[in-house]
This record gives structure tokens, sequence and C-alpha cells, in this order.
């Protein structure tokens, strides 16, 4: 095993073209993860709740959304993106943009049945009880039902964001310069070291994966105890 074709190209791996080109690499499947990361627990956390306290023709539009966006496939759902978007707002969206929006839009349809689902499992006592207490129906979510649920859903949410990071190695698709993206140029360069190439790319995302899981549930456990 040569392990040269690693540490020759290992700037590359991490940065990509960058200074002299768009950022790529380790660097930007991090910024593309950990945006969609934030903007998915965002959406899932509001699509979630209302979900819940939603009745009628919104609720059945919010369910309607929420399975399409599961329905479609993340690779597709990229693709209509790129295109259609610019479409959309008539102006032209970088691809890194587009990636970040279609990985939240899915990841956040998820989110939301795990919240709403969350929010189901705190007890009906809880409500009685915060209501008999004197607070309105939406100081008892905020306040009792919220931290309950988020500490149930917890293992979902890391779970999801570590599905996030080997999700965006199909940016590639719009051109996207993430790991894996250049990490295949590498390979295309050196040509006989495929065995190094995506070994090396198996470890990092194992690393990445790892990580996320581990700082995942201590900013999620911090947040709900807060």
């Amino acid at each position: 095993m040569n392990t040269a074709v690693i540490s020759n190209n290992l700037l590359f791996f991490f940065v990509g073209a960058w200074p002299n080109g768009p950022l790529g690499g380790i660097a930007l499947t991090l910024i593309l993860a950990s945006s969609a990361a934030i903007l998915a627990s965002i959406l899932g956390l509001v699509w979630g709740i209302s979900l819940t306290l939603s009745q009628g023709w919104l609720r059945r539009i919010l369910l309607a959304v929420c399975e399409l966006l599961r329905a479609i496939p993340v690779l597709l759902l990229i693709f209509w993106c790129y295109f259609l978007l610019p479409i959309a707002f008539g102006i032209d969206i970088p691809g890194v943009l587009t990636v970040i929006a279609a990985l939240s839009l899915v990841s956040g349809a998820y989110l939301a049945y795990t919240v709403q689902s969350g929010i189901r499992a705190v007890p009906d006592g809880q409500w009685e009880a915060a209501h008999a207490s004197g607070l309105n129906r939406y100081q008892v979510l905020r306040l009792v039902i919220l931290p309950q649920a988020l500490r149930i859903v917890q293992p979902s949410f890391v779970n999801q964001w570590v599905v996030l990071v080997k999700d965006t190695s199909l940016a590639y698709i719009v051109g996207v310069a993430e790991f894996t993206f250049v990490a295949s140029q590498v390979n295309s360069r050196e040509q006989v070291y495929p065995l190094e190439v995506f070994g090396f790319i198996a470890l990092v995302y194992l690393l990445l994966c790892t990580a996320v899981q581990w700082l995942g549930k201590r900013v999620l456990a911090g947040r709900v105890v807060a």
C-alpha cells in the first residue's frame, strides 16, 4: 500500500483548489453538512410543532408536502433545486446553496415527523397539569412539553445529522467539489492507487460521522438541560 498518494494530495483533500480556486474537499463537506443540519433542525422543529398543533386543511397540506419530500430521492431533489431555483427566483444560485437547500428540505421533513412523535410521546397528564397551573397552550409547549420531547428524539436528530454528512457526497451531480468529488479527481489523476484513495475516503467519513455523533449528543443534551 502506497500512502504517499495521500500525503502528497493531503491539502487538496482538505480544501480542494483553494486559495487558487473555489473551496472544496473536507472543508466544503463540513460547511455543507453543518449548514444543512442547522437549517433542517430549525425546519423540522417548526414543522413538527405545526403538525402537532394544526388542524384541517393546513395540517393536510403540511402532511402532503412532508410526504412528497420524503418520497423524492435526495439526488433527484438536488438536481431539481439546481435547475428550478434559478428559474423561480430569476437569479443564478450557486450549486453549494442548492445542495444545502435540498438536504435541508429532505432532512427537515424527516425531523418534522420525529418532533411530532416526540411531542405525542409526552403523557397527556403533562399538558393537563401545566394548563392547571395557568399556562396557555404555547407556554405549555415551550416550557413543559418541548424539553421532554427533545430529550426523547435526541438520537433521531443525531442520526439525521450523521446521514447529512454522508449525503453531501451526492453534491457531485451539480459539480460541487466536496470531499468525495476531489478524492475522485485524485484517483483519476493517479489511476493506480484506488485502494488507498477510497480507503482514505472511508476513513475520513468514519471519523466525521463519529465526531458528529459525539458532538451532537453533547449539544442536544446541553440544550435540553438548559
